[in-house]
Formats: C-alpha cells, sequence, structure tokens
C-alpha cells in the first residue's frame, strides 16, 4: 500500500465537543500507528462563532493540514454551509438530519450521509453526544472497528459511572451501524500499523524539552497561545521537581525567571506578543548581567490584541529588537512540533555558555496544534552543559571578577552564595568587579572595554550555530525559503513543483539570530531564483536576510489573514512569480473557518 494520506474536518460551535472529538479521535489513530496533524481554526468566543478542525492522517510523518478536506463532520448547518462546498471529490459530509440539511449543489462525486440523532438516540435530550453518533459512523466509513472508541470512551467516562458508559457507547455504536447499512465506506480503509504513538501539542512539547533540559523554575502569565506551556508545567511540576509559578503580570514573570536564572536554576518562561512586550525591559537586564534564561513567544496575530485565536510569523522583529541598546542574544525558531521538544536542550546549552538570554519564536499553528509521534525518537537524556559555572570555592587567592574582560568574552559565573565568590550584579554598565561606571568619574574606556568583551560572544555563538538546511536538488532554477513552522509546507510545495516539472529546492532557517554572514551566504549562493514565504505583511524575514546578507530575493509569498499556509498557496505563488506575472504573492483563504 502507497502512503495513507486522508483528512478530516469537523466543525459546529464552541461547546458542541470538537475539542474533545478530535482528540478522541487522534488517540484512536495513535493507538493504530496513524501519524497526524490538527489544526483548529476557532474565534476568541466562549460561545457562539464557528469552530473547524482540520486533521489530516498518514501513514508516514505529517506536519501541516494539508490541502483537501475528504471528510466532513458537520455539527450545525453553519459547518454544512463553509464546508459542503470544500469537500474533495470522492470525499463525504456527515451531519444530523433533524436541524441540517445541505442547501445549494452539492459538489460532483461528494457523497451525502444523513443521520438522525433523534432516531439514533431514541429521542435523548443530550446533545452532545451528536459528536460521539457522527464519529461512530466516521469510523464504519474509514474501514475502523469500533473497539479502540469504545475503551476509550469507557475510560473517559468511567468515573461519571456505568449508565453513563453505556450511553455514550451506545450512540457510538448506533453511528457505526447506521453507517454501515447506509454510506459507502471509503475505498482505503484507516491502516493499523505495528507500532502505536503518542499524543502532543506543541506547547506540551516545549515544556517537555524544558524538562529533559533540566529546569527547574517555571513561570508564566497565562496567555494564548502559550498557556499550554504553564498547564504542562504545572500539571508535572511536582513529579519533576520544577518550582511553577502563576504571576501576576509578564513583567513579573521576566523578572522572576531572571532571578531564579540568576540563583543557578535553569529557568523559562511562555507568553505571546503582548505580554512579551512587557517583557523587554528585563530582557535587557539580563543581557546586562549576563544571565542565562529562556523566554518562548508564541506567535499570534497583531498588533495590540490582534487575533488572539489566530496564527502569524509577525513577531520577528519584535524579538530583534527586545530591549535597547546592544547585547548579546540568540533567537530560534522551532520547525515543527517535535522539533519544540530539541530546541529547548539546544539554546539552554547556548545561553549557559555564552550568558546570555535566548528567545524560542513559535506560532499558534505548531504550539496549540496536535500530533502523533513516536516516544522512543525523543532523547530524554539530554547533554547538559552549564558553561563557565563555579559552584563551589575553588581556592584561588585572586580577587572574583564575575566580569572579568576574556578574549571569549565570556566570564566564569560564580553562583550567588558561593564561598570566595562575592561580587556584585546589577542592570547599570559596570567594569570588570562590577563597580557601577555611573558612580565613577566619566570612563569611556571601561564602557567600551566592557561592551566589546560582551559582544566578543557574538562570534563565538554564530560559530556554534548551525547554517540554515537545504533539501532537494542543489542546482534548482527556484527555491523556496522560508523560517520556523512553515519547513514541511514548503518540502510538500517543493516536491509538489517538481512533480509538476519545476525543479525546485528548500531553504530553511531555524536559528534566526545572529546570523553568520558568511555561513549563510554559502547556502544561499546556491539559489537562481529565491522566494521567501512568510507570514506577515511586511516581509520581516526579507528585510532582516537582506540586511545581514545582502541577499535580495527574487519573489515573496506572504500570508496574514490569520490562516497558516497551505501548501498549493505555495505552490500557486512559486508559479506566478516564475512567470513573471508578480513578485508578491497573497494567497486568498478559500476555505471560510
Amino acid at each position: 500500500m502507497g502512503n495513507y494520506d486522508f483528512a478530516i474536518g469537523m466543525g459546529g460551535a464552541p461547546g458542541q465537543g470538537i475539542e474533545s472529538s478530535g482528540p478522541l479521535l487522534l488517540r484512536i489513530c495513535a493507538r493504530r500507528g496513524i501519524y497526524a496533524f490538527t489544526y483548529s481554526a476557532y474565534q476568541s468566543l466562549i460561545r457562539g462563532g464557528h469552530t473547524f478542525l482540520t486533521m489530516r492522517l498518514s501513514s508516514e510523518p505529517v506536519a501541516n493540514h494539508g490541502d483537501k478536506i475528504d471528510l466532513v463532520i458537520a455539527l450545525n448547518q453553519d459547518a454544512m454551509d463553509k464546508h459542503l462546498q470544500n469537500v474533495a471529490p470522492g470525499g463525504a459530509i456527515l451531519y444530523n438530519s433533524d436541524n441540517t440539511k445541505p442547501e445549494g449543489d452539492v459538489p460532483e462525486g461528494v457523497q451525502l450521509c444523513p443521520l438522525s440523532f433523534k432516531e439514533l438516540s431514541n429521542n435523548s435530550r443530550n446533545r452532545i453526544m451528536l459528536n460521539t453518533l457522527l464519529l461512530g459512523a466516521a469510523l464504519n466509513m474509514l474501514g475502523a472497528g469500533l473497539e479502540q472508541l469504545e475503551n476509550i470512551l469507557t475510560i473517559q467516562f468511567q468515573r461519571k459511572g456505568q449508565d453513563v458508559v453505556d450511553e455514550n457507547v451506545g450512540i457510538a455504536r448506533a453511528g457505526f451501524d447506521h453507517a454501515a447499512e447506509h454510506f459507502t465506506p471509503f475505498p482505503t480503509s484507516l491502516p493499523m500499523q505495528d507500532k502505536p504513538l503518542a499524543v502532543t501539542t506543541g506547547n506540551d512539547m516545549m515544556a517537555m524539552g524544558g524538562a529533559a533540559a533540566g529546569v527547574k523554575f517555571y513561570c508564566a502569565y497565562p496567555m494564548s497561545p502559550s498557556t499550554g506551556v504553564l498547564h504542562w508545567m504545572a500539571t508535572n511540576a511536582r513529579d519533576l521537581g520544577i518550582m511553577v509559578r502563576q504571576v501576576e503580570d509578564e513583567i513579573g514573570v521576566a523578572n522572576m525567571a531572571i532571578g531564579a536564572a540568576h540563583g543557578g536554576a535553569r529557568a523559562m518562561c511562555a507568553t505571546s506578543g503582548g505580554g512579551f512586550a512587557l517583557m523587554t525591559e528585563a530582557i535587557g537586564s539580563a543581557g546586562m548581567m549576563e544571565i542565562p534564561v529562556v523566554i518562548i513567544n508564541v506567535q499570534r496575530g497583531g498588533p495590540s490584541t490582534g487575533l488572539p485565536t489566530k496564527t502569524e510569523q509577525g513577531d520577528l522583529w519584535q524579538l530583534l529588537g527586545a530591549s535597547q541598546g546592544d547585547f548579546p542574544k540568540i533567537i530560534v525558531a522551532p520547525t515543527s512540533i517535535v522539533d519544540g521538544f530539541t530546541v529547548i536542550p539546544e539554546l539552554f546549552n547556548l545561553v549557559d555558555k555564552y550568558q546570555c538570554p535566548g528567545m524560542v519564536l513559535s506560532d499558534l499553528t505548531l504550539s496549540m496544534g496536535y500530533t502523533n509521534f513516536d516516544p522512543d525518537h525523543l532523547k530524554w537524556d539530554q547533554e547538559i552543559d552549564r558553561g563557565e559555572i563555579i559552584t563551589e570555592d575553588n581556592g584561588s587567592d585572586e580577587n572574583y571578577q564575575r566580569f572579568k574582560i576574556t578574549d571569549s568574552g565570556i566570564s566564569p559565573r560564580a553562583l550567588p552564595g558561593t564561598p570566595g565568590h562575592v561580587h556584585v550584579v546589577a542592570t547599570d554598565d559596570h567594569d570588570e568587579d562590577g563597580v557601577l561606571i555611573s558612580d565613577e568619574f566619566t570612563n569611556p574606556h571601561k564602557r567600551r572595554d566592557i561592551m566589546e568583551k560582551r559582544q566578543r560572544k557574538m562570534d563565538g555563538i554564530m560559530a556554534d550555530l548551525p547554517a540554515p538546511t537545504l533539501t532537494g536538488p542543489e542546482d534548482a532554477d527556484i527555491t523556496l525559503i522560508g523560517w520556523g513552522s512553515t519547513d514541511s509546507l514548503l518540502d510538500e510545495a517543493a516536491s509538489l513543483l517538481r512533480a509538476e516539472g519545476y525543479s525546485t529546492n528548500h531553504i530553511h532557517f531555524r536559528w534566526l539570530y545572529p546570523l553568520d554572514e558568511e555561513k549563510v551566504n554559502a547556502v544561499l549562493a546556491k539559489c537562481k531564483r529565491g522566494i521567501i514565504v512568510e507570514g506577515n505583511y511586511t516581509g520581516q524575514f526579507a528585510r532582516f536576510l537582506r540586511g545581514e546578507t545582502g541577499f535580495n530575493a527574487d519573489g515573496h509569498i506572504r500570508k496574514y489573514d490569520g490562516e497558516p499556509f497551505m501548501p498549493h498557496h505555495i505552490v500557486d505563488g512559486a508559479k506566478e512569480i516564475e512567470a513573471g506575472k508578480t513578485e508578491l504573492y497573497i494567497p486568498y483563504q478559500e476555505i471560510v473557518v
């Protein structure tokens, strides 16, 4: 059998059970060894509005929600109206015939699958079970058995008593049996692969990455879409020996994390753009005091409150300009949900080594997306490098200089309370001993020496950071260039373009700052026609890359409507640019969400 690739969409109003049905179906796929990626489009409302969850299933790892919808589960008329026209030929739509019906033309080759909740539930008033009814029908059409769903429902509802378990299992069985009798199943069944998988989100992965990196202090103020990191940390804090604090605001969060890091703990916090704006002064203080700390920014649509439940890649310049003045810092953007786990320990080792703040630039698509993964691929025994850290009296007769000027710019860091290593740490600039320059007769030489000392770290950081990756033929005519969460999309788009006869490769940036001009230009030199793809209006990465390296792209594909890219957006844009029709392509979002 070839690669199984199937997409399910589930639409309805908040409170109709989509938020529980999606993860439930994901767990069924995980038990069958099927990979999945989900994207949930929803509004910033407690009740009302429209929610649409897209789940792409595959027999191979998958990291985006793709281009098509094969099966829609419509929980209300609004979902029917919005998504019927987007069902792919050969697809189907499941709906409650009591109050939902197709209006207008039905797309050719789409199977209508009505079920009456009243009849199949014996007039139950518990309408929240509609999603269970339709899910049972969907499993039959997918060629999957009902045993796994029954097992999960039993576990989920057993604390409410056997009657509730029986009611839910019964309604799922009713949907399953009705579909078997009345609907045509899909020609390719949901596979059963050898190894069960685990289920996670991007926020969970970054939290787990922090635990693997040895984080001992985590704090946050809840701000979507980053709150999931706090939830995971709070849930597992006691078992892992991590102190977790929910703080009153992001100013307190940043300062508390920096204080814990100064005390010797690996410390981390997370927020979104609005909260990060409040953290910037504190980030500068970490740069001045040379304290290693990790801050996660999960991007959403801005500015201001912006789009709290939508995605964007609009905070790059915000992080580049975090705080005033010049100081070493590191910015990295995970390329997938699972990469969120990997990147945190890597960043902690770097910030400990170079004694500077590090920032993770994720986005809603990754952080709140769900996926299935092989847990054996997670390396929990991460190598931990704390850098030049002093934790005990080394017997030296020399006066300890916390900010000693060295060739590398790195000064041995003594933790507070270490015998024989008393020192001052302050946010004013200072000399090697920590004496504030502003308290002395103005000495420009000391300011210059200590500034140059800090900035010399950048040479070491750039040497340690890998070059951007290049996939596909090196001599391709078209090069798609992206950063962060678009990695799998650009790989898939490049593959689709090659299938249509366009020689295409893909360059991707994970480590965003600092950039080694020579190292990066060696990769960019392979571009014949470079097209930069990013999810913001002004082309933030394109401008940054041009400023750092002199590279000027031949074309741009940008999206800023709050929804993530789909592979065909990039394919269509690359064709338009290659044909000379435009230098800037803005994809139209076909699916109403």
